[in-house]
């Protein structure tokens, strides 16, 4: 559906003369240097994370170890205020387009779909063709493009998958989560964990660990890119799009087992060291309060054993970050040895926040899984963070995925290659920046830009994020006034941010489906609710959410609605229309609804 089925500013309609005078000069400049055999611009690298915590790696406040990704804050500049949609697919389409998501055809994850949402093409959960990828106009510009890894912007036909949408060479895992070892499902919404190679399906290697193998063919990719432009070498775009640390949370023993005993002391202490940790290194005011979570259970509370499982899963988890740094590391040295590290400016960011998931054993069981302490997190296991440990890694923020909270929505970005100014290497940027600036930035480093309304004579949905350039080349402090907005929506969990201000609504659980105000410039944690002390604050962002959903197409989720339990029922649906031939897989299904639905529906109600 195109923009002009909603109201939308003039600044979003309009491209200037000068704009497109500039463009053109632009590709015509670079077009000039491709023909001559002389190509400077910089390659590009966006390594994306999956369900990674505001405080999991070092150069964040983590006890996790991450030199790599150390290195790259060392030798950049790391953005203590970096917003995304607080879930994968969303912030995955936003990221590629500079689009917000419900006009990308991906308001929310297919898998949490409700009926009436399925129906509108802002919530297909599949890349609309109404946007153009980076991908597409990076490599119109004359870059070679490729991606690895996890995709989750749609696989039911060809068109969709990004061999289409502008990555020329590709293998990748189309689904919201896979696992780690082997093809087995994570969920029942699929029958096993595809891939494909140049779109074509695949079988994965007997070797299979996905941090290692989503490396291996980026390198691929890259090598071949190197022997097939010796005479005429372009630059490159790669998007390296990890599994870790989606569940289920595996990791390779060897890994694992360096954070055994790491946790014993419980998710408090993991928190309070995560914020005093983040306020040393300056991320964060040294007077931001944190709040507890009142889903956090007391580590107190436990016994012996629960409490050595839970160290133990969160060791896992440790196991999983540190094994994705490791595999970055190999690919940093490629480029090192290959000679193309110099010109590479490296992206490093997450998804959205940490995933507190807790999943029923009945749940994995019924996919072929177990959660057996000594095996945890090794092949045919089966592991999650859980919902307290799940608080700890966004510390010193609050809530987690699918959340509008602060922890569910900033996570690390950091920024490394010579691009940036010498006096931002190794500092921090306090800027307000979002997932969807990043399209806008990466054309603008390979001196492109957006088309705007139209591309290859049809209408497309013009980029509104803003490009961060400036800010790496330390010609401004933020690209972000007092004015402008970052707003979101997904399963009715919402927020918008203005200023130092930002409003939240979130809904289910331990939730109270009601809208609050804080200043999150002096109070990341949201800790204080500031919507009667300052009600014309309030008043004032209420109303620009309100012009947000109606400009975007935003349903309402219906008064029952709460993300897990939909996720659970469409999940269960899936099962049941893949097992309506065998007798013992419906009597199956029928009794984990029963067992599973149920109770949590009660629990949810009557809180």
């Amino acid at each position: 559906m195109s923009t002009n089925h909603f109201s939308v500013t003039a600044v979003r309609r309009t491209i200037t003369l000068s704009g497109l005078l500039l463009g053109s000069l632009i590709n015509f400049s670079n077009h000039a240097a491709a023909e001559a055999g002389i190509d400077e611009r910089p390659n590009i690298v966006v390594i994306l994370a999956d369900d990674l915590g505001y405080s999991d790696i070092g150069s964040y406040g983590s006890e996790i170890s991450t030199p790599n990704l150390d290195q790259l804050a060392r030798d950049g500049l790391r953005f203590s205020n970096f917003h995304t949609t607080a879930s994968c697919a969303p912030t995955r389409a936003m990221l590629l387009t500079g689009v917000d998501s419900h006009r990308t055809g991906v308001a929310n994850i297919k898998e949490a779909l409700t009926p009436e949402q399925a129906h509108s093409p802002f919530y297909r959960g599949s890349l609309n063709h109404n946007v153009v990828t980076v991908a597409t106009l990076l490599r119109d510009a004359g870059y070679n493009t490729s991606m690895a890894g996890k995709w989750h912007l749609g696989y039911e036909n060809e068109s969709l998958l990004p061999i289409n949408r502008g990555f020329e060479k590709t293998i990748t895992m189309p689904f919201s989560g896979g696992d780690n070892w082997t093809q087995q499902s994570y969920v029942p919404h699929y029958e096993k964990t595809l891939w494909f190679e140049n779109g074509k399906e695949i079988n994965v290697p007997e070797d299979f660990y996905s941090s290692k193998f989503i490396v291996d063919k980026t390198m691929e990719q890259l090598e071949n890119n190197l022997h097939t432009n010796e005479k005429d070498r372009k630059p490159f775009f790669s998007y390296v799009s990890f599994q870790a640390v989606h569940i289920p949370i595996q990791a390779p023993k060897a890994f694992t087992e360096k954070y055994i005993g790491s946790y014993k002391d419980g998710w408090h202490v993991l928190r309070k060291n995560r914020q005093k940790a983040v306020k040393n290194l300056g991320l964060l005011s040294a007077s931001a309060p944190m709040k507890r979570m009142p889903s956090t259970t007391d580590w107190d509370e436990l016994s012996e054993e629960e409490k050595r499982f839970n160290d133990k899963r969160m060791a896992v988890y440790a196991g999983m970050v540190d094994a994705m740094d490791h595999h970055i590391g190999r690919l940093i040295q490629y480029l090192k040895d290959s000679g193309q590290y110099d010109n590479t400016i490296i992206m490093f960011t997450s998804d959205n926040g940490p995933a507190a998931a807790e999943v029923p054993p009945l749940w994995f069981k019924m996919l072929g899984y177990n959660n057996d302490y000594n095996t945890l997190g090794e092949r045919y296991s089966y592991n999650t963070l859980g919902i307290s440990f799940g608080s700890a890694a966004a510390s010193p923020l609050g809530h987690y995925k699918f959340h509008s909270g602060e922890g569910g929505m900033r996570v690390p970005l950091i920024v490394s290659g010579a691009q940036l100014a010498d006096s931002h290497r190794g500092n921090i940027s306090h800027s307000k920046a979002f997932v969807k600036d990043l399209a806008p930035t990466i054309l603008a480093l390979a001196g492109t830009q957006h088309p705007g309304t139209q591309y290859q004579g049809r209408p497309i949905e013009a980029s509104t994020g803003k490009n961060l350039l400036p800010i790496f080349k330390a010609s401004t402090d933020s690209v972000y006034t007092d004015e402008d907005i970052i707003a979101y929506e997904i399963g009715g969990n919402a927020a918008l941010i203005k200023g130092d201000y930002k409003i939240t609504l979130n809904r289910g659980g331990t939730n109270d489906d009601r809208w609050h105000l804080y200043n999150i410039t002096q109070d990341p944690g949201e800790t204080e609710r500031l919507e009667t002390i300052e009600p014309a604050v309030f008043s004032e962002l209420l109303s620009e959410y309100e012009t947000y959903a109606r400009e975007n197409g935003v349903i309402p989720t219906p008064p029952n609605y709460h993300q897990p339990i939909q996720i659970l029922k469409n999940g269960l649906k899936a099962k049941l229309v893949n097992s309506m031939n065998t007798p013992i897989g419906i009597f199956i299904v029928l009794i984990i609804a029963v067992i599973v639905i149920v109770p949590i529906a009660r629990k949810t109600i009557s809180k």
